[in-house]
């Protein structure tokens, strides 16, 4: 039987697919990988963003392939010295993902790198 009433889980699912959340503000919708968050995606991670999530990720992304390749790493032995899975480092070096905090953290911790980026230099008044 329906009561008319819809659960607060669809309701914000919805609101995320249309773009908007709950208070009215406009959402980034996380359907789109940080390289196409960029003028020419086929650069990447060599193309900036103005967006500053794709931003931070690009600078993640280049910073890691840098070490990996200044060290010799592979993706096989990146992944089994980090504990992160080889397709979840491939993924984020191709711009294909949005890394969450533990990946990025157990990457730094394997190579001694200091993977964040200091702050991003985009304007911040454009809205998304």
């Amino acid at each position: 039987m329906h009561t008319g009433w819809t659960s607060s889980h669809s309701t914000a699912d919805r609101l995320q697919r249309t773009g908007w959340c709950a208070h009215g503000r406009r959402t980034r919708p996380r359907t789109l990988p940080p390289r196409e968050l960029t003028d020419n995606p086929e650069i990447w991670p060599e193309q900036p963003s103005t967006d500053t999530a794709a931003e931070a990720v690009r600078h993640i992304a280049r910073t890691l392939a840098r070490v990996l390749d200044d060290r010799g790493l592979s993706l096989r032995a990146t992944a089994a010295g980090s504990g992160v899975n080889r397709q979840a480092v491939a993924d984020l070096l191709a711009g294909r993902s949005w890394p969450d905090v533990a990946t990025v953290a157990r990457l730094a911790h394997f190579t001694g790198a200091h993977l964040w980026p200091d702050n991003t230099s985009i304007d911040r008044r454009r809205t998304h």
